[in-house]
């Protein structure tokens, strides 16, 4: 049963007889005397989970009471999957004052609860009034920022240290040129997420974008799945096949661990790079493909290459425009961001009882040495949020408590050693890989830096 009380609008803001605050009374003293204090509210009265359940299936709270006593097993069960199945609002909790010391309620209202109040009321009344107020507009600006956010993160991706911002900022440069592009580095660091992020901000951004892993699939399929084929050209072929190339006309193709394709496919490959043509297997005619090719690899091609392993003709076409994605250990202050981020992610929409990460937790992640970068750092918060008997994730909870444990201290020589490793790599970034002006941004001579590159195996990055 709804209960429409009016009020006067006071100011410019919406009125306050438009917020809704349901009531649910779920126990056997009478209904609570705070209701005839709420005279600015729209009241949403249920008796009963079901009847609870039902009203915030067909309108949007931010703010609910709930008046509890003594609850069978059951009827907590069902309040907790209530809340947990809900959207995110508060819930504001009036009990009776001879339940202030049950522990169950206690640990029910620790859980699940904004705030509570013990009855009879009284004087406190206008209190929770206050109270009501104040969690209804901490739920708005929660809506407002979770809008605003996702607008942010599906314009961009997740991170501020100065590794990740020169990624965006070549992100942006190579976005509004029209050529191919190489996305290098380790696997899990977020080549596609890169590759998106191109296409979105490029002029194909209303064309499809296409993405194949080069390295999911046996050889003798990467060819109709590139190319196609017509109905006919082998055993099984029934009807005629769009492959990914021509599926991307107008848009993007993102061609995933470009490193392991088959050299007898690399030529098929380049005829396309360079003719901007395509015939489909079995087929005669000969289709224009408008599509930009983004190619990406955590091989090192240029000793592929060397090694015979890879074209060279086809290396060159490729890397035309290439971006070096750092791994997650090299961008400082990331992993704590990319944490929240995945946190938030993962619990949106639902009620978990764990409200974040604990202080050792991300002492833990920001000592680890990440060798599985980003996709390692997600699959473990995801697990963590599951698993976790805690309010707030532990380094157990991620399984890092062991790796912790176990760490060694590293040796005065090695911490300088990958000191001067991380300066060198960061250098090399902010300079675009132009030695001479990384040179003098270390402060030491073209010479020197070349043998410190060689040193720290870092030729590659010239």
């Amino acid at each position: 049963m709804t209960t429409l009380l009016n009020r006067k609008n006071r100011d410019d803001q919406e009125p306050e007889a438009t917020r809704a605050v349901l009531y649910l009374h779920l126990s056997s003293h009478p209904e609570s005397e705070a209701l005839a204090g709420l005279d600015n509210w729209r009241v949403v009265r249920a008796s009963s989970i079901a009847e609870a359940s039902a009203a915030l299936d067909s309108e949007q709270f931010q703010v609910a009471l709930a008046h509890i006593g003594e609850l069978s097993d059951e009827q907590r069960s069902d309040f907790t999957r209530l809340v947990e199945k809900a959207p995110p609002l508060n819930w504001i909790a009036l009990i009776e004052a001879d339940h202030v010391h049950d522990g169950t309620i206690c640990e029910l209202i620790y859980d699940y609860f904004f705030d509570y109040y013990t009855l009879p009321l009284k004087e406190k009344a206008p209190y929770l009034c206050a109270t009501l107020g104040h969690a209804w507009g901490l739920g708005r600006l929660r809506e407002q920022e979770d809008e605003l956010r996702r607008y942010r993160e599906e314009c961009q991706m997740v991170g501020a240290s100065p590794a990740i911002r020169l990624v965006f900022s070549q992100i942006r440069k190579v976005a509004g040129v029209d050529a191919t592009v190489l996305i290098t580095g380790s696997s899990g660091t977020g080549k596609e997420l890169i590759a998106r992020a191109i296409h979105q901000r490029s002029q194909r951004r209303k064309g499809p974008f296409v993405a194949l892993n080069c390295g999911a699939l046996p050889e003798n399929l990467i060819q109709t799945e590139l190319f196609g084929h017509e109905k006919g050209a082998f055993t099984g072929a029934h009807c005629r096949k769009i492959g990914r190339i021509e599926a991307a006309g107008g848009g993007t193709l993102f061609l995933d661990e470009i490193g392991d394709l088959p050299l007898s496919l690399q030529v098929n490959l380049l005829r396309f790079l360079q003719e901007e043509t395509i015939e489909r297997l079995g087929g005669h005619e000969t289709l224009y493909i408008d599509a930009r090719v983004i190619a990406a690899t955590h091989r090192d091609l240029e000793a592929e290459v060397q090694e015979g392993g890879f074209r060279e003709d086809l290396y060159y076409r490729l890397n035309v425009l290439s971006i070096e994605v750092p791994d997650l250990k090299e961008r400082e202050g990331d992993i704590e961001l990319l944490a929240s981020f995945f946190f938030r992610k993962f619990t949106e929409g639902r009620h978990h009882k764990v409200r974040g990460f604990s202080r050792r937790a991300i002492a833990a992640m920001n000592g680890h040495d990440w060798p599985g970068n980003v996709r390692e750092l997600i699959n473990r918060v995801r697990k963590a949020i599951v698993m976790s008997d805690n309010r707030l994730i532990t380094a157990a909870d991620l399984g890092l408590d062991k790796s912790m444990a176990g760490q060694a201290t590293p040796t005065l020589e090695e911490a300088r050693h990958q000191a001067e490793r991380q300066a060198i790599r960061r250098s090399l970034r902010k300079a675009g890989n132009n030695v001479s002006a990384a040179a003098r941004q270390l402060g030491i001579s073209r010479v020197t830096l070349y043998r410190l590159m060689e040193k720290h195996h870092l030729a590659g990055s010239k």
